[in-house]
């Protein structure tokens, strides 16, 4: 389990973390999302043992990360940008992570790198996007108990991030991986995260599970035969119509949401699925700033 507590961080006058905390499960995906300048590089290279934390802790399994190379050994990141030797190839850094990770799988390498002709050229010949696709194979050749990821599959194309995408999660639930990826992209993170965070600020301002927070709005087309009834006991979030059908996101769960609704005898009622996006907004939409800074 990867614990963060109260960590602070200042650059110059600037507080580029802020009394941050997070908590990622083992086996869990976490998604961390915010907008640019919200701290969520900066944590991770706290998480990966790069800065040193002005105030605070950061823990894996109760062990601390900085200067700890037994849990630095566990972990592999892909930051946004890559830093590599340029005159070296795949087939080089494969030799030099094999050093690095007791774990490392040659025979997938291989098999990989099948996929992958360009495995032979120097990184400088490689345009962005493979030389973040050569990143993710030696990240999953390495087996690391923990991965973090950095704007993960910016720069590929739609086909490799599926594919990208399609290993992660097979190592996930194959090898039990914990996973912790950074993005200001929902869209991009609703299939495959099991917990969501929200930075602003260099703070989490919100932490949790996507069930409790698909379980905690709902979305329903509702007609009614006559006048339209005010839903007491419940919240609405957000309204809006087209002639007499109605479509509201009301605070709570599905099923407690139109079993009420069902009580004022609508003629027509149906649950309609919430994206991750809407679920942000109508939860944040009373904090005091504004909430399109955060979904981009």
């Amino acid at each position: 389990m990867i614990e963060v507590r109260n960590v602070t961080k200042r650059f110059g006058r600037f507080p580029a973390l802020d009394g941050a905390s997070l908590t990622v499960p083992n086996g869990a995906v976490y998604g961390l999302v915010g907008p640019n300048g919200a701290g969520k590089s900066t944590l991770i290279r706290h998480l990966t043992g790069v800065y040193k934390p002005d105030g605070g802790t950061i823990t894996v399994d109760g062990e601390p990360v900085f200067d700890n190379p037994a849990v630095k050994s566990r972990m592999f990141c892909i930051y946004d940008e890559i830093y590599y030797y340029m005159q070296a190839t795949t087939r080089d850094l494969m030799d030099f992570y094999a050093g690095l990770y007791p774990r490392f799988d040659r025979s997938r390498f291989e098999t990989l790198q099948a996929a992958f002709p360009a495995a032979g050229r120097p990184l400088r010949q490689l345009s962005k996007g493979l030389r973040k696709q050569s990143a993710f194979y030696l990240a999953l050749c390495c087996r690391p108990e923990i991965l973090v990821l950095d704007e993960p599959v910016d720069g590929l194309d739609p086909v490799m991030r599926r594919q990208v995408w399609s290993l992660l999660l097979g190592d996930v639930a194959e090898y039990g991986t914990t996973v912790l990826l950074s993005s200001h992209n929902l869209r991009e993170l609703e299939d495959v995260c099991d917990h969501v965070g929200v930075m602003h600020k260099g703070k989490l301002l919100l932490e949790r599970s996507l069930s409790d927070l698909q379980g905690s709005v709902t979305k329903v087309q509702v007609l009614f035969p006559g006048e339209t009834p005010e839903p007491e006991g419940l919240e609405i979030l957000h309204r809006s119509s087209t002639g007499r059908m109605h479509t509201w996101i009301l605070r709570g769960s599905p099923e407690a949401v139109q079993a009420r609704l069902a009580e004022l005898g609508p003629d027509y009622m149906e649950a309609l699925p919430l994206s991750l996006e809407e679920i942000f907004i109508y939860e944040l939409g009373g904090v005091d700033y504004e909430v399109k800074d955060i979904l981009l």
